[in-house]
């Protein structure tokens, strides 16, 4: 396992392409190969897509090389690929993971007004899945969201979720805050 010391740079990748078996296994041998070291990383199928975000981390010379590589590996993959790089994120201000569920009948501009509330409180998310479903026995089309928000430690969490609820009535829709549990 490789030591992540200060001297180790960061690069986002994000890479999108037709679904194919291996892909994931793909990317993550180019980065080795070239010294990169994968520390954080999100894939998804969508429809027929691959999605993939990856925080990669290594000396800057590796990183280079990793880079310098990106664009003959799209074409040999048959992906669009994008990089970045990218600093350590640091935690400008104290505060508490918490997680929101939300389940409803699908709605046009749910996420943007579910985003809205938290953003109009200054409230970050740091992760948020989305996924359209049907209901078992009537077909309806349900849409269920899961979002990691980090809540400041002044902020006052009943006042808050009292708020979140009267949202969520408003909206018609299920939800629930309720601390991130490790």
């Amino acid at each position: 396992m490789k030591n992540h010391s200060a001297l180790s740079q960061y690069l986002v990748i994000s890479a999108l392409g037709e679904d194919r078996s291996g892909m994931a296994n793909d990317l993550a041998f180019h980065i080795l190969e070239n010294g990169g070291n994968i520390v954080n990383s999100r894939m998804t199928l969508l429809h027929n897509h691959f999605a993939m975000i990856i925080l990669v981390s290594g000396p800057w010379n590796a990183l280079a090389k990793l880079e310098s590589h990106l664009p003959s590996l799209a074409q040999t993959l048959g992906l669009d690929i994008i990089s970045k790089r990218t600093d350590q994120h640091p935690d400008s201000q104290p505060h508490l993971p918490y997680l929101v569920e939300i389940i409803a009948v699908d709605q046009t501009g749910l996420v943007y007004r579910v985003t809205e509330f938290f953003s109009s409180r200054k409230i970050n998310i740091t992760n948020m899945d989305t996924l359209l479903s049907a209901a078992a026995h009537t077909g309806t089309p349900l849409f269920s969201m899961n979002i990691l928000v980090q809540i400041p430690t002044n902020m006052h969490i009943a006042q808050l979720r009292e708020e979140f609820m009267d949202f969520c009535d408003l909206q018609n829709i299920d939800g629930l805050l309720e601390p991130q549990k490790n």
